[in-house]
């Protein structure tokens, strides 16, 4: 029988959902070899999959474990996912701001692999936080404050785990109707009403091109729409980091700040974070249009209404909520040094894999999943893509646990920073819906 559907899937033909059942379920109960699924995954890979197909082989993953009910919220139930990038912090300010507005949302989050950082390890740097959560124990917190933040829970789209770690084993990651089934399978088994996806394009990203990522975030969307959810996508810019920082506590101490009412916020980071709380607040149907729910986010910013919610979240996961006045009690790292512009002009580039880079040459990141990471090291960018500088000037601020750590951080940022003699044009960081 799965010769016959690998054949058949190679040979470029369609498989029903019964089939796809058959061959997914099959794997993850033991009952079909991985060199099969392996091979169906490659023909998937080079002959792509329908929409019925995709829709299919997501909700069966989706289904394969624990489905959140969240039908019993009296608030609109929103997730909100996007696909990664460098200094990526938006979930630590988007959801508490939403709660705050009248969503509900369950959100779960992965850990950094890679060049990309992850939303869990940034909160694993405040104090005590507890980012490992049962589905039962979210839902309760959602109840009483409105929102969490917390980790993958196991028991949620099992599937997924077992044919995301062979495609990696197989090279065959990058298929956009596999990479949109995995990402939706846990949207679908989070049980929100309403999906809002940040589909990142560019140098920083793991969609290198417009092109790509607006294929992606269009599948995103007709899947979402498929499975009875309101969903929408917009593609947004990662050709620089996003903020004024990379690295977990440094990244969690922006967050704090950019809600802060008199904080410093990077005007790129809170332009994105305005603009999908305006998404959101249009897509639960809390505001009629785009300029009043951009309103209602602002006055949450303002209010401290979202910092509160922001507090509220991590007092009741365990944190140590005194971080919110005083950041300083988050880690920190004993080395701290400016890296300066080698001549004058405008900056033209500040590669964000390069920034990223440095970050795993101080410990902030992982190369491998068992690797441990340094939750106070990491890079401060203090000039964006468009800005003049002097030379001598500041550009990147090292936060380093070791001498060896910084000397080969500062190879690496020198290498990540180009600059232009004539102005060069700033990058929007929204680029459309």
């Amino acid at each position: 029988m799965i010769p016959l559907l690998i054949a058949q899937k190679r040979d470029g033909g369609q498989l029903t959902r019964e089939q796809i059942e058959h061959i997914v379920m099959g794997y993850v109960r033991g009952v079909v070899p991985d060199y099969q699924v392996a091979a169906w995954l490659m023909a998937c890979y080079l002959n792509g999959l329908s929409d019925a197909e995709t829709l299919a082989l997501t909700e069966i993953m989706a289904r394969s474990g624990e489905m959140i009910d969240l039908s019993e919220l009296d608030a609109p139930t929103l997730d909100k996912h996007s696909t990664g990038g460098v200094g990526d912090k938006t979930s630590l300010v988007l959801v508490p701001l939403l709660a705050a507005g009248g969503v509900a949302l369950a959100k779960m989050s992965g850990r950094g692999l890679g060049f990309t950082g992850g939303t869990v390890d940034k909160l694993e740097s405040i104090p005590g936080y507890r980012t490992e959560l049962t589905a039962q124990e979210m839902l309760a917190q959602v109840k009483r404050i409105g929102c969490c933040l917390a980790g993958q829970s196991a028991s949620l789209a099992p599937a997924d785990k077992y044919l995301y770690a062979l495609r990696d084993a197989t090279a065959t990651v990058e298929s956009i109707p596999l990479i949109a089934a995995s990402i939706m399978s846990k949207k679908l088994a989070g049980g929100a009403r309403h999906i809002l996806l940040d589909v990142k394009v560019g140098a920083g990203a793991f969609m290198t091109t417009r092109e790509r990522a607006n294929m992606l975030a269009q599948l995103l969307v007709r899947i979402g729409e498929g499975a009875g959810r309101r969903t929408q996508a917009i593609l947004t810019d990662m050709s620089q980091p996003l903020g004024y920082t990379v690295g977990n506590a440094l990244e969690v101490r922006e967050a704090i700040e950019t809600m802060h009412p008199n904080g410093r916020a990077h005007p790129r980071f809170r332009e994105l974070v305005l603009h999908l709380a305006a998404q959101a607040f249009v897509l639960c149907r809390l505001t009629l249009d785009m300029p009043s729910g951009r309103a209602q986010a602002e006055r949450l910013l303002q209010s401290g209404d979202a910092l509160a919610k922001f507090q509220q979240m991590v007092e009741a996961q365990g944190g140590d909520p005194r971080v919110v006045e005083n950041p300083a009690l988050l880690p920190h790292a004993p080395i701290v040094r400016d890296v300066y512009a080698p001549q004058a002009g405008y900056v033209q580039q500040v590669h964000p894999r390069q920034v990223a880079l440095a970050c795993l040459q101080l410990g902030a990141g992982r190369q491998r999943k068992e690797d441990v990471i340094d939750h106070a090291v990491g890079v401060e960018v203090l000039k964006c893509v468009g800005e003049p500088v002097q030379a001598g000037e500041p550009v990147f601020r090292i936060h380093a646990r070791t001498e060896a750590g910084l000397s080969q951080a500062q190879a690496t940022l020198m290498d990540a920073l180009s600059v232009a003699d004539t102005p060069v044009q700033a990058v929007e960081v929204i680029l459309s819906r």
